[in-house]
């Protein structure tokens, strides 16, 4: 390998979820432009659709394994032979954005099967996809690749038999998906991604928890893995650093921001609160509760206001839908306590570091990445995971005591201002890079670091 001077060129492959605002997006994109900023030269290219953040939009105007065409590859043998102007026109993410707007149900079986299919790689019915890409990074030549899950890792195997490039996969949540899928396809998808996993030079996790739980899961050599910290881009959250007061235990509000879905545990958020409202002391509790809801979960959100209204409720709550960058901030700003008491087990909790930025504390269950990130920052308050009895004490608890959510708050936004920026995050993720290229004979200088 040449020598690399000030920019190692670095390809980043995410993956985009169509009209969703996505944690997992918006983290690859905010690491991309930290990235930058510190002399890392990199492209970041969607996969499936194009990417929707609430910053700005680092990723270029081109999309791999467009989602139109991977389906229509997957259903349809005819189009696995179509021309390149075909495909391009299919690929087109002005196209993708319009048929994807709103999230699709998709029926499990299918959903497997190509999920199978995509892992299959170049043995897959998206083998054409597989080539394109390779062809693409012959031409464009980086140094390192990054893919933002394993998920889209299928052309790994050729990618690296073709070009030899040094690969690094983040996980940010790889299991929930693969919890989902019916058997076989769930069995077949985990033998695919353990053999990938021979092929990959080091995985990305944001919490200690997650190193341990996903390797062994995955089935994947535990001494690949780099734990780096998660952090956001900060410049307008500065002013909600701002020296606060102590507010009155009146007129409080508690607040949800997440998905609307079983698995974010929206349903033990409500049931909490509709009993913390049987007591008058709290008469003058609200809840505001914000996110996307897929056509998917939209019985499972109109059950849990309805258990609302049935409590008599109708007006100590609201949902606000899916909201922008602006609206976000405007949102937390209006908070007094920030909780999304999830069932699965949280890899990395993008939303709680938010709140805590914006000096909210945060009231989360006692599993997955939660206690590292309660004893990193110091402003939270943890409650037995998927107990709604425990739920409701943390509310009552924070609710009474505006001293202890004031020293919450503060605390916890100092160390995500100190600990937890894009800065920092691109600096760790940075060193793990130079050691992958270091250790595949690149040359890189300390410039970058």
């Amino acid at each position: 390998m040449s020598a690399i001077d000030d920019k190692p060129k670095i390809v980043y492959l995410t993956a985009g979820a169509g009209g969703m605002f996505c944690g997992s997006c918006m983290h690859d994109n905010a690491l991309s432009r930290s990235l930058q900023k510190t002399g890392w030269d990199i492209q970041l290219i969607p996969t499936y659709t194009p990417i929707r953040t609430d910053e700005q939009d680092a990723s270029v105007d081109q999309v791999f394994f467009g989602g139109i065409n991977v389906f229509l590859q997957q259903k349809i043998p005819f189009f696995r032979w179509i021309p390149a102007s075909l495909d391009r026109f299919l690929d087109n993410p002005k196209l993708i954005r319009r048929v994807t707007a709103k999230a699709m149900d998709t029926d499990a079986r299918t959903l497997g099967k190509l999920a199978v299919s995509m892992l299959k790689g170049a043995h897959g019915n998206q083998r054409k996809e597989v080539l394109r890409i390779c062809k693409w990074l012959s031409m464009t030549q980086p140094r390192l690749m990054i893919f933002s899950n394993i998920l889209i890792g299928g052309c790994i195997e050729e990618i690296k038999k073709q070009l030899g490039l040094p690969v690094v996969v983040t996980l940010q949540g790889d299991d929930v998906f693969l919890d989902s899928l019916q058997d076989p396809f769930r069995t077949q998808a985990l033998a695919r991604i353990e053999q990938i996993g021979k092929h990959v030079d080091a995985f990305i996790v944001h919490s200690e928890f997650y190193r341990d739980y996903i390797s062994e899961y995955l089935k994947l050599d535990p001494s690949k893995f780099h734990v780096t910290p998660l952090g956001l881009e900060l410049d307008d959250f500065h002013a909600f650093r701002e020296l606060p007061t102590i507010e009155s235990d009146e007129d409080l509000t508690i607040g949800y921001l997440a998905r609307l879905a079983p698995e974010k545990g929206l349903h033990h958020l409500v049931d909490a609160f509709i009993e913390v409202k049987k007591d008058p002391k709290f008469d003058s509790l609200k809840l505001r509760i914000a996110g996307w809801l897929g056509p998917q979960n939209t019985e499972y959100a109109e059950t849990q206001f309805a258990k609302l209204k049935d409590a008599g409720l109708d007006s100590h709550y609201e949902y606000l839908g899916s909201i922008e960058r602006v609206q976000k901030l405007d949102f937390l700003r209006s908070l007094d306590m920030f909780s999304v008491p999830t069932e699965f087990l949280e890899p990395k909790a993008l939303y709680a570091l938010e709140a805590l930025a914006a000096g909210v504390p945060v009231i989360a269950p006692d599993h997955g990445a939660f206690p590292e990130l309660s004893r990193s920052t110091n402003g939270m308050r943890l409650f037995a995971a998927r107990d709604v009895q425990s739920l409701k004490k943390a509310i009552e608890s924070l609710s009474l005591d505006a001293e202890l959510r004031l020293e919450l708050g503060q605390r916890g936004q100092g160390r995500v201002f100190e600990d937890r920026n894009a800065t920092v995050m691109a600096r760790r993720t940075g060193e793990v890079l130079v050691r992958v290229l270091e250790k595949s004979s690149a040359s890189v200088s300390p410039s970058v670091l």
